[in-house]
């Protein structure tokens, strides 16, 4: 009989708890990682069955990786993850000593609520003072839910009908290199949104498919395979551009053989904008370092 996968398990408290103490080992392991491939490598070393690793929120993103990302987030206000480089994770000094049992984990999760929602209290009651009108306090977490908002850009994006979805496509692929990029818009395509070419060197170029969709959910198997159908014959490769996810089964689809289908998902998306400055203006974020002013506590 099959070993039980230990997702199943039961921890008391906040669910994304339990992800403290694999997420440490699979930096401990792997040096840094993206959220993405941290994700996965927990998701195997736990043996998530595929069910629970395509669950999604109630606004269409991947339930286990918004956890994940939870979990990072409160493993950096702990000192144990580095939050310097953005986007790649990374273990502190503290963070390569560190066991952390499910307990500890809890414990973490409950210190910095607290430390949050009493921050939160002050604010709002500094606020009630100095505006004389009250307001309801919240004991919220200020600073994370546990349901990400979409990003700013993923909204616009999935607020574009489909024809201005495509054709933000078409300009990313242009900035990206591609070459003679066309909207389709026939009828009789299919799946197929769009196609252009792709100069690998003086020597060798690549013509390339497109598929555009506006999700918020995940794209499913049966999806990826039904646009490699559909490209067989007219391209080289096929890219599937979406403002949601995908799912295991749709990357392990995408992976078989020619065409080969290429996945690029809303957090892709949003990183390819903010790299080539594509409908985004620059502006410097700091983030709060409670550390700091543990200094000068009483």
């Amino acid at each position: 009989m099959p070993p039980k996968p230990r997702a199943k398990r039961q921890t008391s408290g906040s669910e994304f708890a339990k992800w403290f103490r694999p997420l440490v080992e699979c930096l401990r392991e792997l040096g840094s990682a993206k959220p993405r491939e941290a994700a996965d490598w927990i998701a195997e070393k736990e043996r998530l069955p595929a069910s629970f690793r395509e669950a999604v929120n109630k606004n269409g993103g991947e339930r286990f990786l918004n956890q994940v990302c939870f979990a990072r987030q409160y493993l950096l206000w702990e000192g144990i993850i580095d939050g310097s480089n953005r986007g790649i994770w990374t273990l502190t000094s503290q963070g390569m000593k560190a066991r952390l049992t499910d307990e500890e984990a809890q414990n973490i999760v409950t210190k910095w609520t607290r430390h949050w929602t009493s921050l939160r209290r002050q604010t709002d009651k500094a606020s009630q003072l100095h505006n004389d009108h009250p307001q309801a306090e919240s004991d919220d977490n200020p600073l994370i839910q546990e349901e990400n908002k979409e990003s700013d850009l993923l909204e616009t994006l999935r607020c574009l009908s489909p024809k201005g979805f495509e054709h933000f496509c078409r300009h990313l692929l242009l900035v990206h290199g591609f070459e003679n990029v066309n909207v389709t818009g026939r009828s009789g395509d299919g799946g197929i949104d769009g196609e252009g070419i792709l100069q690998i060197n003086p020597f060798v170029s690549s013509v390339v498919v497109f598929q555009c969709k506006r999700y918020t959910r995940s794209v499913s198997r049966e999806e990826v395979s039904r646009l490699r159908g559909d490209a067989g014959g007219r391209g080289d490769k096929a890219i599937l551009l979406t403002t949601g996810t995908f799912t295991a089964p749709a990357r392990q689809e995408a992976a078989r053989t020619t065409p080969r289908v290429e996945l690029i998902d809303g957090e892709q998306i949003v990183a390819m904008c903010e790299e080539k400055g594509i409908g985004l203006k620059p502006r410097t974020v700091y983030d709060l370092d409670p550390q700091f002013f543990e200094q000068f506590g009483d």
